[in-house]
């Protein structure tokens, strides 16, 4: 279950910033895709505290 949040984490919060530095702020292709790490990161983190929730 971890494993899988961790994924769905990483995949919703790439594309969430990817498209908030494309779409929202009309960043270059560097920028969105430094945002798109920094949302990767974010997301791992939240998917991990989802799955401990969800765990016990």
């Amino acid at each position: 279950m971890t494993k899988l949040c961790i994924l769905l984490g990483t995949t919703l919060g790439s594309y969430a910033f990817w498209a908030l530095g494309d779409s929202v702020f009309g960043l270059s292709f560097l920028w969105s895709f430094v945002l798109s790490g920094v949302g990767s990161i974010l997301g791992v983190y939240a998917g991990w505290k989802l799955a401990q929730k969800l765990n016990g």
